[in-house]
């Protein structure tokens, strides 16, 4: 059973707006961002890089994270970007090529 929960930050290419949100699976869930499979906030605004993301062994505590970070200012959550992903780069690259070297099906 997966114990993995992580809370993630995407914006577009214009880093204009932030999606702020939690999941079991950082991969699949960048992936129906990427393919817009849901109508909403990130589909309508192009949310769809993934630029940040935490890891968390325990649901009630990455929910509690996404809620803090969804009520941060914008200049916090870009310097809490550009510590942890200083090129403001897509990440969902790097993720996929762990999930593959961990022997997991992406």
């Amino acid at each position: 059973m997966n114990n993995n929960y992580y809370v993630y930050i995407l914006t577009n290419k214009y880093k204009t707006v932030f999606y702020t949100g939690v999941t079991n699976d950082l991969y699949r869930r960048t992936l129906e961002h990427k393919m817009k499979v849901s109508d909403g906030f990130s589909e309508k605004y192009n949310a769809d890089c993934l630029v940040y993301y935490e890891l968390f062994f325990n649901i009630t505590d990455a929910i509690k994270r996404e809620e803090r970070l969804k009520r941060w200012k914008r200049k916090w959550k870009m310097d809490l970007i550009e510590n942890f992903n200083p090129q403001w780069k897509d990440l969902f690259g790097e993720i996929g090529d762990a999930c593959s070297e961990a022997g997991m099906t992406v």
